[in-house]
């Protein structure tokens, strides 16, 4: 009996080992380097796959996105079936461990953008799948790096532009599925890379049958027959003009595919807004097909948000000195290229601001206006005039207490000229002080050499010639007059000269 349990048990083990040797994520079969996950509603791609898996099958469950940790140890795949998912978002670099992989199906997810860096890695892919997403636009250089690529399946998306160098690079690119899609015309540049194309599916696209297609209709009539059956040829239908809507493009006489150049209305061509209001302008197009419009300022290279088609407007809030200066309006379709001109002046004068704080002394007088570039103080920015006002006013109090200081210097100067000149010039006597500075001016030298020669005399303060408690002209005068001003300056020590009062 222990025998035939122990002989079950081993069994079991034997039958399991293979499972448990290739790590199999649980709920998936695998066999033969595949692993089988599909229907198993399962919200991300599982770990614990075996690195050695050539084929993944995970399609028709909930994953959701391609992390970057995904598929790091999956370097062997081969083949990777994620079709019929809710994948939205693909990391960047999320396939770069896969350089094996051949075939990729992303088909019947909700991608709605795709990016050259989402491919970065897959230099062996063969055949993508990336049908009935989402995706509106290819963005040019999408698919470079993917030199080796034969097909391209973007059928049942939403795609309303191709960019011009969306398939550079697809060199080897045998079979592109754009069908059923929104495309309503082609650049002629779009298919040049692809040398090596056999078959090209467009049919059922709303095509505009207009002059940008006419490099389509001739290379159908000439080089398109190896890629476009016939069939395929009389479902390539136009959706517009409706004079043309119930033709298929070749049906359609090559001197029928004409365009309308645009002509474009701008009123008014010249406005002036306060300092503070909002602004609309229209730009009005016409033409066919409808034009693209956009608007740009003169001293910028980006273009300012517009509406795309028909009329574009222009729309600024809470105008500044900024926005003056000159925009243009420019509508463009295939036919051509028309501009114009529109100028904005900014009044300073705020209608609420001015009125309340600044009353005008003058209800007539014109208020300024101001152009970009303006070099008046008031089309400067409110910080900057405020920065100036500021140094203006400082520089005014310093001019101020400069004032003030000089004058009391001056009234500090009359009072001791008050207490030390006599009144008179006879009162006055002429000192000459120690050491420099010589007489008080030049008149003065030349009068006292006049009245005593050219001789010089210098008078030592430590012995003072007056005597103390007397004032100093009357008895200096007295002095002189009794003893003669050659014989008190001889008294004193000779050195250098100044005259003080």
């Amino acid at each position: 009996m222990v025998l035939l349990w122990i002989s079950r048990f081993t069994l079991i083990v034997l039958a399991c080992l293979p499972r448990l040797l290739l790590g199999c994520p649980y709920g998936c079969r695998c066999y033969s380097l595949t692993v089988e996950c599909g229907s198993l509603g399962i919200k991300e791609i599982p770990q614990g796959v075996p690195p050695v898996t050539e084929t993944i099958f995970l399609q028709d469950n909930s994953i959701m996105q391609i992390r970057l940790q995904d598929l790091t140890r999956l370097g062997q795949l081969h083949y990777l079936y994620l079709q019929n998912n809710s994948i939205s978002a693909v990391e960047p670099g999320a396939f770069v461990s896969q350089g094996q992989l051949l075939e990729l199906a992303l088909n019947g997810n909700l991608i709605h953008l795709v990016t050259a860096d989402m491919f970065r890695g897959l230099e062996h892919l063969r055949i993508l799948y990336l049908a009935g997403n989402q995706i509106t636009r290819v963005q040019d250089h999408t698919f470079r790096g993917l030199q080796r690529l034969q097909e391209l399946h973007l059928q049942e998306n939403s795609i309303e532009l191709l960019a011009e160098q969306a398939l550079s690079g697809l060199s080897s690119l045998a079979l592109l599925d754009l069908s059923r899609n929104h495309l309503r015309t082609l650049g002629a540049s779009s298919l040049k890379p692809l040398v090596s194309l056999q078959v090209l599916r467009v049919t059922e696209n709303p095509w505009r049958c207009d002059c940008a297609l006419g490099w389509l209709r001739t290379w159908i009539s000439e080089d398109g027959q190896r890629l476009l059956s016939s069939a395929e040829q009389r479902r390539l239908m136009c959706s517009e003009p409706p004079r043309l809507s119930h033709l298929s493009l070749v049906e359609v006489a090559p001197n029928s595919l004409v365009c309308i150049p645009p002509v474009v209305q701008l009123e008014p061509s010249h406005l002036t807004v306060r300092l503070g209001e909002s602004l609309r302008v229209s730009c009005q197009a016409s033409g066919y097909p409808q034009p693209q419009v956009t608007w740009k300022k003169a001293s910028h290279v980006t273009a300012l948000p517009s509406s795309n088609t028909g009329s574009g407007m222009l729309f600024l809030s809470n105008v500044t000195v900024a926005h003056a200066g000159r925009y243009e309006c420019e509508a463009w379709n295939p036919g051509g290229v028309a501009k114009v001109t529109f100028h904005l002046a900014v009044n300073m004068s705020s209608s609420s601001y001015s009125s309340q704080f600044w009353p005008r002394l003058n209800t007539h007088s014109q208020e300024p206006l101001y152009e970009q570039d303006s070099m008046d103080f008031n089309a400067l920015g409110p910080a900057t005039q405020t920065a100036i006002a500021v140094g203006i006013s400082l520089l005014a109090l310093t001019a101020v207490l400069l004032l003030i200081m000089i004058y009391t210097r001056h009234q500090q100067y009359q009072k001791e000229e008050g207490g030390c000149y006599c009144s008179s010039k006879e009162e006055s006597i002429l000192y000459v002080n120690d050491y420099s500075d010589g007489p008080t001016t030049f008149a003065q030298l030349e009068e006292y050499r006049d009245d005593h020669g050219h001789e010089m005399y210098v008078l030592n303060r430590a012995k003072p010639v007056m005597g103390p408690g007397s004032s100093r002209c009357p008895m200096i005068s007295g002095f002189v007059q009794q003893k003669g001003i050659k014989e008190a300056l001889l008294d004193h020590e000779m050195a250098a000269y100044e005259i003080h009062c």
